[in-house]
């Protein structure tokens, strides 16, 4: 099979999964889930071959793996579909493919852990509610998940999207996946809809990330207007790029390239939840773990990140390769800002999920940044190193919940909440592989040196930075790395160190391998997947291991990055920020037993510098307010009342018009009576002769037949 076939056959199975799930296998649980895995494993399949043919590929920027067809007809010429695989294709399709494949395998563990073995009804499984004997206690097993197979359904779904995001060769389909990513979002945020919280968090994040997508939009209407294409090879030619930056006058001192990319960054703020549309990804925590996996490493928000990096010919057409264009400035401030902003607010959440929820916000500002100073190599590395390890960070956390969970039921007491740090500690000791594999993903975090892929991926943001002379965007990223490593310590401290702080953590036990086996081959990558990038002139380490990523994915671009060289300050400064963070993180809350001792529980911190409250003070309640003042008492009542109103009396005032003058008469009295009074009159008058003498008759059929006879015989001979 060609190369180009597979490609074109990679989203197929998660959604042919779908359609199974929801029309066929829905019954069966065990049948579904296997339907799912199956899928995510066959894509994963695909997209690693396509992956090894790809690297063996030379000079594969310059000839990439791509197919096309005609697709809608535009005048003379037709709107082209199509797959496109180029280095830094390939090198995102490595890291979706895998993170969804386990996503996958760990969901099944996630919904059915907990159930000790006994009476089985549904895929091995006790009876729902069934009431079991463990340790000694009674308790009841929780119920299966009701929705468990609608749950993959819309996993198949939401891969599909990514799959069709990442192969797509030009914008259009591009955006196809891109909403339907944003549709599944909203099915899988509020997919314990009974919740009202995960309701509102559905709705929450549709509509936050809808206004992102009215601006891409409309940057790629603008894009199709100004050069009849939405291909990304035909868009990224010289004499393309050189008619949108320079040849069209500028609009708000932008060049049509540069409002063109800024409107499709705006897309990117609502999708990978950068300030100031950042307020829906920590609500995104309503979903189950898988979910918020899915969201935060292998689909949407790394979508948002993909599509800057597709359209970064576009952002630095202007670019001379010292100062920042205006677009590049606006874009390398969100990003910065946002990674500093989102590690303030993480420092004081205690739910296990919500931090790593800012966390996210904060490390999708550092590759946001990156992009907007130029560093496009570092922002991709950035971008597939945080998609393994933050992958990893929160199916630990799905682990650790659950295995807090299994200790709520052994005591019965269901008011400790399970996702809370403070209820948990002395957790290594209970759940082994989840400790191991979730410090190595908290250490990939932060930034460890030398052993974590998190480390070699920030130092080269940093560099960049320190090396083109960006020192607003290297000192506001070095300060958020401090204070990530900060609270990764700070959580990984709260969660696994120390003695169990309730009853609840003490009777918490590791989850089956479904669940530990994906946190083990994720690890996996969390360390050694940095070694691909180590610069050649780093100091004992470059040189050992080719930098093959910068060779690979710069190669993507018509120009060739140039790699920096070695500087002392960048890594001095990785160093410091992190393990200062590490250790004044496990310094400052070795001994924390209660919330009242955490020094970080700060209001403003802890309520997320009241962006929700603001938003909702600004834009929700006047929204509330107009709609009912306006839309509801004037234009609704007043308005669109009056003109149906006016429209009803006019229909029956033509009505009696019409009943009066044309149905009464002409209808009822001409046609409907005259024809019954015409029926009468002949009925009437023909009476007479029906005498029931037979003799008559014969006289009268008679005369009939003389009468027409000579008619007749007139009618031939005249």
């Amino acid at each position: 099979m060609t190369t180009e076939t597979l490609i074109w056959l990679i989203p197929l199975p998660p959604i042919l999964a779908f359609f199974l799930i929801v029309l066929f296998t829905n019954k069966s649980k065990a049948l579904s889930h296997t339907i799912g895995v199956g899928a995510a494993a066959l894509s994963w399949l695909a997209s690693m071959v396509v992956f090894f043919r790809a690297i063996g590929v030379e000079h594969l920027g310059e000839h990439p793996f791509e197919s096309s067809l005609n697709w809608l007809p535009t005048g003379d010429t037709f709107l082209k579909i199509g797959v496109l695989i180029d280095p830094v294709g390939a090198a995102v399709l490595f890291f979706v493919s895998i993170t969804i494949f386990m996503i996958f395998l760990y969901s099944v563990g996630y919904h059915n852990f907990g159930q000790p073995k006994g009476d089985h009804d549904v895929a091995g499984l006790p009876p729902h509610g069934a009431t079991v004997e463990e340790h000694g206690r009674k308790h009841v097993v929780p119920s299966i998940e009701p929705m468990y197979s609608r749950f993959f359904a819309f996993l198949g779904l939401f891969a599909f999207g990514m799959y069709t995001l990442v192969v797509s060769d030009n914008l259009l389909t591009l955006f196809v996946g891109w909403e339907i990513m944003g549709l599944c979002s909203y099915l899988l945020i509020g997919f314990w809809y009974g919740k009202p919280s995960a309701r509102n968090a559905a709705i929450k994040a549709f509509m936050t990330t809808r206004v992102g997508d009215v601006f891409m939009l409309l940057g790629i209407a603008f894009l199709y207007w100004a050069t009849g294409t939405l291909s990304f090879r035909e868009i990224f030619t010289e004499e393309t790029l050189h008619i949108l930056g320079t040849t069209m006058t500028p609009i708000f001192g932008l060049s049509a390239a540069g409002l063109i990319a800024l409107l499709l960054f705006i897309g990117t703020v609502g999708k990978s939840a950068q300030w100031p549309l950042h307020v829906w990804l920590p609500d995104a925590m309503e979903g189950p773990t898988p979910v918020s996996a899915m969201i935060h490493a292998a689909t949407m928000v790394s979508a948002g990140v993909y599509a800057v990096i597709r359209m970064f010919p576009l952002l630095t057409t202007d670019f001379n390769g010292h100062e920042l264009t205006t677009a590049m400035s606006v874009v390398a401030f969100i990003g910065a800002f946002t990674a500093l902003f989102a590690a303030t607010i993480a420092v004081a959440q205690n739910d296990i999920k919500r931090v790593l929820a800012y966390s996210t916000i904060s490390q999708l500002g550092f590759m946001i940044a990156a992009l907007g100073i130029g560093a496009y190599v570092a922002a991709v590395f950035h971008l597939i190193t945080h998609a393994f390890f933050k992958a990893l960070l929160f199916l630990g956390s799905g682990s650790v919940i659950h295995g807090m969970e299994h200790g709520v039921l052994h005591t019965g007491n269901h008011e400790t909440d399970p996702q809370n740090m403070f209820n948990m500690g002395g957790l290594r000791n209970k759940m082994p592989i989840t400790f191991w594999t979730f410090l190595i993903g908290g250490f990939a975090l932060s930034g460890f040196p030398i052993l974590t892929a998190g480390f070699w991926s920030k130092d080269e943001i940093l560099a960049d930075a320190f090396g083109h002379g960006h020192m607003a965007v290297f000192i506001t990223l070095a300060v958020a790395a401090f204070m990530t490593a900060f609270y990764t310590m700070r959580q990984i401290t709260l969660t696994f160190l120390g003695e169990p702080r309730t009853k609840e953590a003490e009777h918490a036990q590791e989850t089956p391998w479904t669940m530990t086996a994906p946190l083990v081959v994720l690890a996996f990558f969390a360390v050694t997947y940095g070694w691909v990038g180590i610069p050649e002139h780093f100091p004992l380490f470059g040189g050992l291991v080719p930098n093959w990523f910068h060779e690979f994915v710069g190669g993507t671009l018509a120009e060739h990055p140039e790699a920096l060289e070695f500087n002392v300050v960048p890594l001095l400064t990785s160093l410091f920020v992190a393990l200062g963070g590490l250790f004044f993180g496990w310094l400052a809350y070795r001994n924390v037993q209660t919330p009242a001792e955490d020094k970080f529980q700060i209001p403003v911190l802890k309520n997320k510098w009241y962006f929700d409250e603001a938003y909702d003070f600004l834009f929700v309640k006047p929204a509330y307010w107009f709609s009912e003042t306006f839309v509801s008492a004037w234009m609704d009542k007043g308005v669109i009342d009056g003109i149906l109103h006016t429209f009803g009396k006019v229909t029956q005032f033509l009505g009696d018009i019409i009943r009066n003058y044309f149905d009464l008469p002409v209808i009822n009295r001409f046609f409907g009576d005259g024809t019954a009074d015409a029926t009468q009159w002949v009925g009437r008058n023909l009476r007479p002769i029906q005498t029931g003498r037979v003799q008559q008759y014969f006289m009268l059929a008679l005369v009939i037949f003389i009468v027409v006879g000579a008619a007749l015989y007139y009618l031939l001979l005249a």
